[in-house]
C-alpha cells in the first residue's frame, strides 16, 4: 500500500468514525466538538502511522 492509498483509507476511516459519532444518541452534543477535534487532529499523524506500520509490512514479505 502506498502512502497515498494509506492516507485515503485513513481519512475515510476517520470520516466514518466522525459520522458515526454525529449520528449516535450516546454522544452528548457538548462532547461532540471535543471528539471531533481529536479525530481531526489524528489526520496530522497519518504519515507517522504509515511509517510506523510500513516496516512491519515489509518484514512480513
Amino acid at each position: 500500500m502506498t502512502s497515498e492509498e494509506f492516507e485515503a483509507n485513513y481519512t475515510k476511516t476517520l470520516d466514518t468514525i466522525l459520522e458515526a459519532l454525529a449520528n449516535s444518541s450516546e454522544v452528548k452534543p457538548e462532547k461532540f466538538y471535543s471528539l471531533a477535534c481529536v479525530i481531526e487532529n489524528l489526520r496530522f499523524f497519518s504519515p507517522v502511522f504509515y511509517n510506523a506500520i510500513k516496516p512491519a509490512e515489509d518484514r512480513q514479505h
